[in-house]
């Protein structure tokens, strides 16, 4: 999904991006609603979301806030367009996203909260914890309804972190931070940038088609996409239309793909690629695919 604030030009580079005829215009609040888009990179279909754009108070339901936000809960990946004139802005995004519960490039804490009828609330912790304490971690126990139970804390947790857990509704997501209209500055403006600010970013011109292309391969690469090319049993081999899997997919997940009963009549599968010893080798339904690897499936 495409997240800014109003103006900075997504519906363009959605336009751009992918075949969607979003609406365009000099003023602020151009798109009303969430305008879809197909963007087809390395064989892969990515659906890509303008979403109409963010104001401050956004997740306490000014403007169109509310609405936006509930969509951006469902992305994979958070695509920040920011205006080269306001770069300060990729802060205000991040902290509406966080007040809706979302969690930019965070993975969830690995923290298992076991409750229990009887007991009391007993803390174990695997490190050493120096930003909470056992007795805090309890504390927060308690104010959420938990009498009883077990607590394991697999890593030094805030207790922000902890409230998280208990919370149960945050989604952890990725993103990439675009720079745009660098078109209207010099280089060395666009350096000092990368220089002054704490968050790395990817210089484009929706509106000049400056670094599209990488953009594109960039969301490709942060989506963890691999290539699946599939071959016939008479040695055909479909190199034009690859299966797009997620990177570690196993051959169960490419049968699902291919038919919801085929891995009821699955004997075994060929792989030639990476994943394997060599070429032609024999592999299980639980066997682990590769960039560029070569498919075979034969079935009973």
């Amino acid at each position: 999904m495409l997240i800014g604030l109003p103006s900075v030009g997504k519906s363009t580079l959605l336009n751009r991006l992918t075949n969607a005829k979003s609406k365009v215009a000099a003023y602020q609040f151009t798109t009303l609603d969430v305008v879809p888009g197909a963007m087809e990179v390395n064989g892969a279909r990515i659906q890509v979301l303008d979403l109409p754009g963010i104001i401050k108070g956004a997740s306490e339901g000014r403007g169109l806030g509310k609405r936006v936000l509930a969509v951006a809960r469902s992305a994979d990946l958070v695509l920040f367009v920011v205006d080269v004139f306001q770069p300060e802005a990729r802060a205000i995004l991040d902290r509406e996203l966080r007040t809706a519960g979302l969690r930019v490039d965070e993975r969830p804490p690995n923290v298992v909260i076991e409750k229990s009828g009887a007991g009391g609330i007993s803390v174990s912790a695997q490190v050493k914890l120096t930003r909470v304490s056992e007795e805090l971690v309890k504390d927060i126990l308690r104010v959420y309804g938990f009498n009883s139970g077990r607590v394991l804390v697999r890593e030094d947790v805030t207790d922000e972190q902890l409230l998280d857990v208990l919370a149960g509704n945050r989604v952890y997501v990725a993103s990439l931070t675009v720079m745009n209209k660098v078109d209207l500055v010099n280089a060395g403006f666009t350096e000092e940038l990368t220089r002054k600010l704490p968050y790395r970013f990817l210089p484009i011109s929706a509106e000049s088609g400056i670094n599209v292309q990488a953009l594109k391969e960039e969301i490709y690469r942060r989506l963890d996409f691999v290539r699946v090319y599939m071959r016939r049993r008479t040695g055909e081999t479909d190199f034009e239309e690859p299966m797009i899997v997620r990177n570690g997919a196993t051959i169960l997940e490419v049968c699902d793909k291919v038919h919801r009963n085929m891995k009821d009549d699955f004997r075994y599968a060929q792989v030639w690629g990476k994943s394997v010893r060599f070429g032609g080798q024999k592999v299980g339904v639980s066997h682990r695919l590769m960039d560029q690897d070569v498919l075979t499936i034969v079935t009973k």
